[in-house]
């Protein structure tokens, strides 16, 4: 079973050809702008706003692309 994605959770995905990692900070259910284009989350497809723990930017991504590392410990943020 896939794990349900929630604010809080550790996760990782692909950019710029590494595995990048961050905790997410909020879901989006509903169409909005980020940066320079809509995103068109749903409740049925939602997407997120994750910190990543390298950078400190905020991304948003899909849930498919997504992979789900752990509950936010914090440990995550300490690793170099």
């Amino acid at each position: 079973m896939k794990h349900k994605l929630k604010d809080g959770d550790n996760v990782e995905w692909k950019s710029e050809g590494v595995r990048a990692r961050g905790t997410i900070l909020k879901t989006i259910v509903s169409p909005m702008k980020f940066k320079t284009y809509t995103v068109h989350a749903s409740k049925e497809k939602p997407q997120y706003f994750i910190k990543r723990v390298k950078t400190g930017l905020v991304v948003m991504h899909k849930g498919s692309a997504l992979k789900w590392i752990g509950e936010n410990d914090g440990t995550l943020a300490k690793k170099k």
